[in-house]
């Protein structure tokens, strides 16, 4: 497992959206709150309707935020993976957590205190109007989230997920590989899709020669021709 190494911490932090409008004065401030927290896999960070007491960013390793619904059945809301930060709204609005986090496999991070943030925000205002920038970030982020998971078919979340994997993943004989992170029904749940249509619509790409799918691994055969595939 990862060890968080103190030095480390401030790039981290520098790099989070939440943070991207602070000075380095304000982030050395933050820096100084960071609480590092090692899980196993299989480990839970906080249960559903627990008070926060802080927010999170991950280090290394993968947590799924979930919930179960009346029927028992587990919808995964995000899985989140180095460099992303999680909690910061509950924490704000000092409201239960509407999910759990589940470490999915080994993992560290660090927990900024909700009270050490809040005295940070009512000693200095200028802090409070960046945080509140680096909020509207987060925000916009999300939105294009929901447009993604909502307006769109089932075809167009899964390739528009593989476009977005493909934009930083090697390339082998000019065609992008990516490798899941995640298994396959932990993809279908974070595209708000079954299983089965995720390995219907992988079928249907490969049947139209855009990629090729062997386990987690994925080669965008034709790009180009994917992004305007509709299913």
């Amino acid at each position: 497992m990862t060890n968080i190494q103190a030095s480390d911490t401030f790039e981290l932090l520098r790099s989070i959206p939440l943070f991207s409008e602070l000075s380095d004065s304000d982030l050395h401030a933050v820096d100084a709150m960071a609480l590092p927290h090692q899980l196993a896999q299989g480990e839970v960070l906080f249960h559903c309707g627990e008070m926060p007491t802080g927010f999170h960013v991950l280090v290394s390793g993968q947590i799924k935020l979930a919930f179960s619904s009346a029927k028992g059945n587990e919808k995964i809301v995000d899985v989140i993976t180095p460099g992303m930060s999680f909690g910061e709204a509950v924490m704000f609005m000092n409201r239960p957590y509407p999910v759990f986090a589940e470490a999915l496999s080994e993992t560290s991070l660090i927990t900024i205190n909700q009270r050490a943030i809040f005295a940070l925000i009512e000693k200095d205002a200028d802090f409070a109007r960046k945080l509140l920038a680096g909020l509207s970030i987060r925000l916009h982020s999300l939105v294009r989230d929901v447009e993604t998971y909502t307006l769109r078919s089932s075809a167009q979340r899964v390739v528009s997920h593989l476009l977005e994997l493909a934009l930083t993943a090697p390339l082998e004989n000019g065609k992008p590989v990516v490798v899941l992170a995640v298994s396959k029904q932990v993809l279908a749940s974070r595209l708000n899709i079954t299983p089965e249509t995720l390995s219907r619509v992988f079928h249907e790409l490969t049947e139209n020669g855009l990629i090729s799918v062997s386990g987690k691994r994925i080669q965008l055969l034709d790009p180009s021709a994917l992004a305007r595939f509709e299913g």
